[in-house]
């Protein structure tokens, strides 16, 4: 499994549907997941550092989960069927502060919830809970993105050409290249 984090929201531009990105560790990894506007609306008030003047639905979902003496540990999603993403909740009983640390719990105490993946995240951001994904669920929807790697690859390769003259790359493809100097040798592509 995958520890995945909330990007931020962003609209397809085609369908002007909300996209919620969620990135893996390395930042190299991007999984879109479409939702709609109520979602991307729950989702990005869980984002926000300011708590709303009354409860939203995800508010009163996790007071009621902390009402019934329960913990959310984490989300997983874990199976995308015909683009549609499926996760569950997956609870145990809260730590009192003598039972022993949070996941000491046995797996006969926990419970796992089906939910939809929008309202899973929703949820997981207000409780301050781990988001993941299965590998195979990463592998087959994520798409290669970092942008800040590529940017940074650009800066390098301009720096690169502003402080290198003609005469510097023929040098460097002359040592790169040693036999196609030579009479009777033709380079090799």
């Amino acid at each position: 499994m995958v520890e995945m984090r909330v990007a931020g929201i962003a609209l397809d531009a085609a369908s002007r549907s909300p996209i919620v990105l969620l990135r893996d560790p390395s930042g190299r990894r991007q999984v879109p997941i479409w939702i709609d506007q109520a979602q991307a609306q729950n989702i990005l008030a869980g984002l926000s550092e300011e708590p709303p003047t009354r409860p939203l639905s995800h508010d009163l979902m996790a007071d009621l989960i902390d009402a019934g003496g329960l913990q959310l540990d984490r989300v997983v999603i874990h199976t995308i069927e015909d683009s549609t993403f499926r996760a569950v909740l997956k609870l145990s009983p809260a730590s009192d502060g003598e039972a022993g640390a949070p996941g000491d719990q046995t797996a006969a105490s926990s419970i796992e919830i089906d939910a939809r993946p929008s309202d899973a995240i929703a949820l997981a951001l207000r409780t301050g809970s781990s988001i993941w994904m299965l590998e195979e669920v990463v592998a087959d929807a994520s798409i290669p993105v970092d942008a800040e790697a590529d940017a940074q690859e650009q800066d390098n390769f301009r720096r690169f050409l502003d402080s290198t003259s003609p005469a510097d790359l023929v040098r460097h493809l002359k040592q790169a290249h040693p036999k196609a100097d030579q009479p009777g040798d033709e380079p090799t592509a």
